[in-house]
């Protein structure tokens, strides 16, 4: 590998760490959320217990992993992380659940991908902290029952819904995390340009915080390619019309919308005159995987009202045919 792209990659790596907050305090955002596990959090550690395990779920980009590391952070323990596609046989969860010390923290992204068979596995583990599995071939087998350290499980998922009911019952603390207000996106902003010691002029910081579509993860991305832009075309500092040509170059619009999104709702308006239409078809037509369209984009434009769903399939709003000036034919 070339030692310039290496170099640029572990650069990134270490920005993208630097910009995560490591306590509660330093995270913005989710106040309801951060007030509760402040208390759950000093609870237990009065208790000398382990924190119940806790579900935080919404949609992507809104700090679930952040909260997750902030919780072993709070608590003074070790995090060990996977995510639920990855486990796919017991022995994966017993490698996992084995190296955990007590008290400490296991995070698993994308909790509701993980194999039924997986999840029956958990559940001794969490409400008993034991392990029982079955070794050996088939006429030869044996359960094997591994006393495990008390732990907390922090799950993070986008689909609550696909969660099954005993699982999602064991878990003692389930929070929702919601989108970001403007300025809650402005102070995230305007932390990640000191952290990259990028200065960022406030009204610039307000406009890109309003096309980050309520999100940090967004924010934070849109940030540092307007930071691209503005080391080589700029004079090192990020101002209001530097940041307006950048978003324009990147075509991201006034909303927030990108070219998925626009193409996504031209789609429906033009191939598909509007709806009903299914979320697959829509994917299909552009050259999106289901999972993009479902997770990433529709959330954000249901959220702003330029879609919405009913029982045959996506329709198309008037705001949506407003935005991209396209006049409304009659059925």
């Amino acid at each position: 590998m070339n030692d310039n792209l290496f170099d640029q990659s572990y650069k990134e790596e270490e920005f993208d760490k630097n910009i995560r907050p490591e306590t509660l305090d330093e995270y913005v955002g989710q106040k309801e959320i951060k007030e509760n596990l402040r208390v759950f959090i000093k609870a237990s550690k009065l208790r000398n217990e382990a924190l119940d395990h806790v579900l935080l779920y919404g949609p992507p980009g809104l700090g679930k992993t952040t909260l997750a590391y902030i919780i072993a952070n709070e608590l003074g323990v070790h995090i060990k992380t996977a995510s639920g596609p990855s486990i796919e046989k017991s022995g994966d969860l017993a490698a996992i659940l084995s190296s955990l010390e007590e008290g400490d923290v296991l995070f698993i992204d994308e909790i509701h991908r993980m194999p039924r068979f997986i999840e029956e596995i958990l559940y001794p583990a969490m409400e008993d902290y034991v392990l029982d599995i079955v070794v050996g071939t088939e006429g030869n087998t044996r359960n094997i029952r591994i006393d495990l350290p008390p732990f907390t499980l922090v799950g993070a998922t986008t689909k609550a819904g696909d969660i099954s009911s005993p699982l999602r019952d064991r878990f003692g603390i389930v929070e929702k995390l919601n989108y970001y207000t403007t300025e809650e996106l402005t102070s995230i902003i305007m932390r990640t340009s000191r952290v990259l010691n990028m200065p960022i002029d406030l009204d610039a910081a307000t406009n890109l915080a309003t096309r980050s579509r309520k999100t940090p993860r967004i924010a934070n991305r849109l940030f540092k390619r307007v930071r691209d832009f503005a080391l080589v075309f700029g004079d090192k500092k990020i101002d209001y019309d530097l940041t307006m040509n950048s978003l324009a170059r990147l075509k991201v619009d006034d909303y927030g919308l990108d070219s998925v999104d626009i193409e996504y709702l031209e789609a429906l308006i033009k191939k598909f005159n509007g709806g009903p239409v299914g979320a697959a078809t829509i994917a299909t037509s552009i050259g999106e995987e289901v999972s993009t369209i479902e997770d990433v984009v529709e959330p954000f434009l249901l959220q702003e009202g330029f879609i919405k769903r009913t029982q045959r399939g996506r329709v198309a709003t008037d705001l949506a045919y407003e935005h991209l000036k396209i006049p409304k034919k009659n059925k």
